[in-house]
């Protein structure tokens, strides 16, 4: 995941300032989890507070993902339409899961900090693992636990039956070959790589990218 700087929203709060139409919907889902520093949220900024929606979530950083709760910091016109609308499809969540989500929310941040530290070493065993694997183009994520390695030097290699063509063929023949389950990176912006989530145990991790090596020395 790439970071914004404060000092590259504060430039892009200020261009959209003059656009008083539009709205930024700023997803802050991975607030604690991030490597580099402070969180910075472009709603700090009180020129720009009013046209900006956040929405986050305890699914990430409290590891609370099958409690489906998040909820949003907008200008109130905005929060009581989103009211109006929920109300219409959901009888909302129950009162046990928001209870849990309020006390994490409310708790300090130490059992928060301890799974980023946990994070942050499978990312170090992720990214060594990866650089050993020839053709891979990796980049040093700043948060979250993904790694988004471009996998483009493969295309148009073959085992001698299938013709990797394109980021799709590949995850296929990871899938077929190796047993390993990975996302393809159209769906986030770039065709040439794939997703890989590093939230996982460790012995899993070493053992899926022994197999995505292996499979991959099948191409040439």
């Amino acid at each position: 995941m790439v970071l914004f700087t404060k000092e590259e929203l504060h430039d892009i709060a200020q261009l959209i300032k003059n656009y008083p139409q539009i709205l930024i919907v700023s997803d802050e889902i991975y607030e604690h989890i991030n490597f580099v520093g402070k969180h910075e949220s472009i709603a700090q900024f009180d020129f720009i507070k009013d046209q900006v929606i956040t929405v986050n979530g305890v699914s990430k950083s409290y590891a609370m993902t099958g409690w489906r709760i998040g909820y949003i910091g907008a200008p109130k016109w905005i929060a009581d339409a989103c009211t109006k609308m929920q109300g219409q499809f959901t009888s909302g969540t129950c009162s046990i899961a928001q209870k849990a989500a309020q006390a994490a929310l409310e708790a300090d941040l130490s059992s928060v900090i301890e799974m980023k530290n946990a994070f942050q070493q499978r990312r170090e065993l992720v990214l060594n693992l990866m650089k050993e694997i020839p053709g891979l183009k990796l980049n040093e994520p700043k948060g979250a636990f993904y790694v988004f390695p471009d996998v483009s030097s493969y295309f148009g290699k073959s085992d001698g039956t299938t013709t990797i063509n394109n980021v799709t063929d590949l995850t296929m023949f990871l899938l077929d070959k190796g047993l390993v389950a990975l996302v393809t990176g159209e769906a986030f912006g770039d065709p040439n790589c794939i997703r890989l989530s590093y939230a996982a145990s460790e012995s899993i991790l070493k053992e899926a990218i022994k197999r995505i090596k292996a499979t991959l020395a099948l191409l040439h």
